[in-house]
C-alpha cells in the first residue's frame, strides 16, 4: 500500500479527508494548538479502511498519520482536557460550516460528545501517512447512540 498524502483546500476536500480519518483514534497529549503559528496540529493512528475493503474485511490494519491545519485563528475544545495523557478519542468526523467566506469553523467531532472547534481564515488542511501499516486486533464499532469504540 502507498502512503496517502491528501490536502484540504475546500469543504469537499475536507469531506474527503474526514473520510479516510473515521474512527482515527488519537490522544490528548498529541493534539496541539500552536497560536503565534495558526497551525493545529495532531498525530493519530487512523484505520486504514481501502486496506480493510481490499481484503473483504479480514484483515484490520491501522496507519500512524500526521494531521494539520493551517491559518488557525482559534480553538476551543469540549469533552476533554487537551493535554491529558490518558485521554483517547474516537474521531467520527471533520466538518467545515462557513461563516465569513472564506473563513469560518473547523469542527472535529469526537466519540462521546468531545469536540475541538477550529476558527480558520479557509479551509487548508493536510492528512499525511507516518510509515507503514499494522495489524489491529480492534475494529471500530458504531452503535447505535452514535458513540463509537475503538483501540489504537
Amino acid at each position: 500500500m502507498t502512503d496517502l498524502k491528501l490536502i484540504a483546500l475546500d469543504a469537499e476536500d475536507l469531506a474527503v479527508l474526514s473520510a479516510h480519518l473515521q474512527d482515527a483514534v488519537v490522544r490528548g497529549t498529541d493534539m496541539t494548538y500552536l497560536k503565534a503559528e495558526k497551525r493545529f496540529a495532531a498525530l493519530a493512528n487512523r484505520f486504514d479502511w481501502e486496506a480493510n475493503l481490499a481484503s473483504d474485511g479480514e484483515a484490520t490494519h491501522r496507519r500512524r498519520c500526521g494531521i494539520r491545519f493551517e491559518r488557525v485563528l482559534g480553538a476551543k475544545v469540549s469533552g476533554f482536557r487537551p493535554g491529558e495523557s490518558d485521554a483517547v478519542l474516537s474521531l467520527l468526523a471533520i466538518s467545515f460550516d462557513e461563516t465569513n467566506a472564506p473563513g469560518g469553523v473547523l469542527t472535529l467531532t469526537f466519540a462521546g460528545n468531545a469536540a475541538i472547534r477550529l476558527d480558520v481564515e479557509c479551509v487548508e488542511g493536510e492528512l499525511k501517512d507516518l510509515g507503514s501499516a499494522w495489524e489491529s486486533a480492534h475494529r471500530p464499532d458504531h452503535e447505535q447512540d452514535g458513540a463509537a469504540k475503538s483501540r489504537p
